[in-house]
């Protein structure tokens, strides 16, 4: 650990409360201890020996909040992800989450973006936007629209579109996803209101438009599902009282960013061990 780096990352945490506050956003605290997570391939969360699953983000309790009738939210939090270690994942992480009812992806992108500013990290006014249909006939040299092959989207996400948006270096939005890479995303117009934010080539914030549909999002979980147990990963139970509450919603958006690699950006560190407390 760096004691410099941990006091900027207190630093950092103090004025993201600021921004968040200052616009009228209500912090919240949500269970870390949860008992259905969203079933998503490849995200597993850590059993808990007395019942239920250490959180890999607080999405789905926040997203209950909304639906409740919170309009503008924020959380800063602990997150857990089995099987992630390395100089930019760490088992245990922190996730700042915010949410907005009425809200497209498009506001939360203007949202990262003064916050960044407000950081420090970079003039919005900088940043590049390029689509993910874009990037994948550019650098990968096939449209996921016309062929869709889920091994091959991810295969080359990481070997082929995240290198070329590392070499191009700053703020990068990855925008438009194909309708498979959905996850709990609206679709509209035949793609993912959903979109990603890399800074130097690493990812560091994920957000979506979010989809209010009770009986869709049902059907995504289920086909989750079936894709974790074709995988041999465990079998998440689920989360009922979050799908009723779903269209709830009305509308709404929100994104997910990880602290700690915010604060390696802020800091010019080269691994999450030198910005937290391992």
């Amino acid at each position: 650990m760096d004691v410099v780096n941990l006091e900027r990352r207190a630093s950092v945490l103090r004025a993201i409360r600021r921004f968040f506050d200052e616009r009228g956003f209500v912090e919240v605290e949500t269970p870390v201890r949860i008992a259905a997570p969203a079933p998503e391939c490849h995200i597993d969360c850590p059993p808990v020996a007395t019942g239920g699953f250490l959180r890999a983000s607080p999405e789905l309790q926040m997203k209950k909040l909304l639906a409740a009738g919170m309009e503008r939210i924020y959380q800063i939090g602990p997150c857990f992800r089995d099987g992630e270690s390395g100089s930019r994942h760490n088992p245990e992480f922190t996730m700042l989450e915010w949410y907005r009812r009425g809200a497209t992806c498009r506001d939360i992108a203007d949202d990262l973006s003064a916050l960044l500013e407000s950081l420090g990290l970079s003039a919005a006014s900088s940043f590049t936007r390029l689509s993910v249909r874009d990037a994948y006939l550019r650098y990968a040299g096939w449209d996921p629209w016309a062929e869709w092959d889920q091994d091959r989207f991810d295969f080359d996400m990481a070997t082929k579109v995240e290198p070329a948006v590392r070499e191009a270096g700053g703020g990068v939005f990855l925008d438009g996803y194909p309708p498979e890479a959905a996850s709990l995303a609206l679709v509209r117009g035949g793609v993912a209101e959903r979109w990603e934010f890399y800074w130097d080539g690493i990812e560091l914030a994920n957000c979506f438009t979010e989809l209010c549909d009770r009986d869709e999002q049902l059907r995504r979980f289920e086909e989750a599902r079936a894709q974790r147990r074709a995988l041999g990963e465990a079998d998440y139970p689920v989360d009922m009282e979050f799908i009723d509450m779903v269209p709830m919603m009305e509308s709404a958006a929100g994104v997910a960013l990880g602290v700690d690699r915010l604060v390696m950006a802020l800091a010019g560190a080269k691994s999450i061990s030198e910005v937290r407390v391992m």
